[in-house]
């Protein structure tokens, strides 16, 4: 008997805890319910103070209900015996025009004491009266109820604005929840806030703290307001004692240079990002143009043809699953092999139709490929327009992650990802294959080559179309970093062909070097010098390098050089 009972009896005390807890928050919503109640239906000389008591309640009905009576939408029903109840109107009228009534907390209709729902007109509804005192205590019960919202987003932005307003009736609010708030992200936010308040409101020890706990938050807008007390300082000495001072002198140093460093090294991210790019380009150009001896102006071209097969197909996994399903957010995936396809192919009839006649021919082949280049150009505006396409990111591209406040963007962090694995399946294809070692023998001695039985002709159709279709890939992935247009191309190709020299024609280590190298410094410099002034310095430097070092990084060493 004992034992039939005791599974029942360990299942009742399991259970104790979560009705107790059940029965403690249905407690704790019906008395935020009445305190609702008590504040609309409260005499007109007791409501702001009614309205006040609100702050801090944690009830969802709240800012609805107060916000429509600010607005005016709030209405009081009373019944014969007079028991008032208050409601919002529906919106869904009846066939003479008349409004169903809306339970505050429930939002079902009003039911009568027939059992009918209750339908209003507008002509005899008389909306709940306001008065500015109401309004006011209403504006601040709103702006207050965030910061218990079930949200920890709300939260955080709704202290971080009550901090920024700096309004000392708030103090006693934010102390109060911060003995509440368990957030990691929320209580930083909710201590600078209290920082913020008591730096404007707070004695000189209360000050000092704040100061401290704002330096240590490297707070960006602690730091203007440092700025704003220390020029008030300026303007009229012996305003802050001379601690207050030095604390804040202290603090605006040791926050600016934590966030020059913050932005040196994303800057650096960013430039290695954008020297990404250039490197799966200047891949290929590498290829084209450092084995195979080919000045190829089409290059930037043939890197938007990979960007425009992105967009298509883009749009056909729209037609074919729709932008909402999940299956549209593979498309980048499946683009990238579709980018290197249709690069490889134009740069494939490219090559079959112009570049094989100008082999050793740089000067013709220079200004054939520009010409192609100009018709490619004209092709794209006539397919695809003048402006820019959309193209979407995929949901795994889209935010970031922040490390030490450096923010990390994961479609930067894909391209990075990529690009290294593009040069490591180049790198094998060159040095480790058949393929490469054929590749390698017909760009340096082709007449030799052609007496051990390679077919070089051959051979160069498919270096070039491989050439071609990593530039391909490198549109594919600037889709996700920038805008996709027509002459997309032409504001890459001088960066790619600066790559190539620097690096050393025809070397995959100096083209990697070159590429993060310049990228880089392109980044850290137009912070300082702005966009134009800093690719102009870039410019400079790469020549001044190659008075230097004419060969490059890594100069290429063989006999047919010598």
């Amino acid at each position: 008997m004992f034992r039939a009972i005791l599974p029942i009896l360990v299942r009742l005390c399991c259970m104790l805890p979560v009705c107790a807890a059940t029965l403690q928050l249905q407690a704790g919503v019906a008395e935020s319910h009445e305190k609702l109640l008590a504040a609309i239906l409260a005499p007109a000389e007791n409501q702001p103070d009614a309205i006040r008591a609100l702050i801090g309640v944690e009830d969802p009905a709240i800012v609805p209900t107060l916000t429509a009576w600010r607005q005016g939408e709030l209405f009081v029903h009373e019944t014969e015996n007079g028991t008032r109840t208050p409601f919002l109107l529906g919106t869904e009228a009846n066939e003479d025009g008349a409004l169903p009534g809306r339970d505050l907390f429930t939002g079902k209709s009003l039911v009568g004491p027939d059992g009918k729902n209750l339908y209003f007109q507008g002509w005899e509804l008389t909306a709940l009266d306001t008065t500015a005192n109401i309004r006011r205590s209403i504006t601040r019960v709103i702006e207050l109820a965030g910061i218990s919202d079930v949200s920890a987003t709300v939260r955080a932005s709704s202290v971080e604005k009550l901090g920024q307003s700096q309004n000392g009736d708030y103090l006693p609010v934010l102390k109060l929840r911060l003995d509440k708030e368990q957030d990691p992200v929320v209580r930083p936010v909710l201590l600078n806030a209290i920082a913020m308040i008591e730096l404007k409101v707070g004695e000189e020890a209360e000050r000092l703290a704040a100061i401290k706990t704002l330096a240590a938050a490297h707070s960006l807008s602690g730091v203007s307001q440092f700025k704003e007390m220390l020029a008030q300082e300026d303007k009229k000495p012996r305003t802050f004692s001379p601690k207050v001072v030095d604390a804040l002198r202290h603090a605006v140093i040791t926050i600016e240079h934590y966030w020059y460093w913050v932005n040196f090294y994303g800057n650096i991210f960013r430039g290695i990002s954008l020297g990404s790019v250039l490197l799966v380009m200047a891949l290929g150009l590498a290829i084209t143009f450092g084995l195979m001896g080919v000045i190829n102006m089409a290059h930037g071209e043939l890197m938007v043809v990979g960007a425009y097969a992105t967009f298509l197909t883009q749009n056909l996994f729209i037609k074919l699953f729709g932008m909402e399903s999940t299956a549209f957010s593979w498309y980048f995936l499946v683009a990238i092999p579709v980018a290197f396809g249709a690069a490889s192919f134009v740069g494939l009839l490219l090559e079959r139709t112009i570049i094989q006649f100008l082999y050793k021919r740089p000067l013709e082949s220079l200004l054939a490929t520009w010409g192609v280049s100009l018709a490619l150009q004209q092709a794209f505006r006539l397919f695809f327009g003048p402006a820019n396409v959309q193209i979407n990111a995929p949901f795994y591209l889209q935010g970031n992650f922040v490390v030490h406040d450096i923010i990390f963007a994961y479609n930067r962090v894909f391209v990075v990802g990529f690009a290294v694995l593009v040069v490591f399946a180049a790198w094998l294809l060159m040095n480790r294959t058949p393929a490469g070692l054929m590749i390698r023998a017909v760009m340096q001695n082709r007449p030799m080559a052609s007496c051990m039985g390679i077919r070089t002709q051959r051979v160069n159709m498919l270096t070039f179309a491989f050439g071609s279709g990593l530039a391909g890939v490198a549109g594919a992935c600037l889709t996700q970093l920038g805008n996709v247009g027509p002459s997309l191309g032409q504001t890459h190709i001088v960066d790619c062909f600066m790559v190539v020299v620097a690096g050393g024609v025809g070397n995959i280590l100096g083209t990697v070097a070159a590429a993060l190298g310049i990228g880089t410094f392109d980044q850290l410099l137009q912070p300082v010098l702005g966009a134009v002034l800093g690719k102009i310095i870039v410019l400079v430097m790469i020549i001044l390098f190659l008075q230097w070092r004419p060969g490059g990084l890594f100069p290429t060493r063989s006999r047919s050089l010598d």
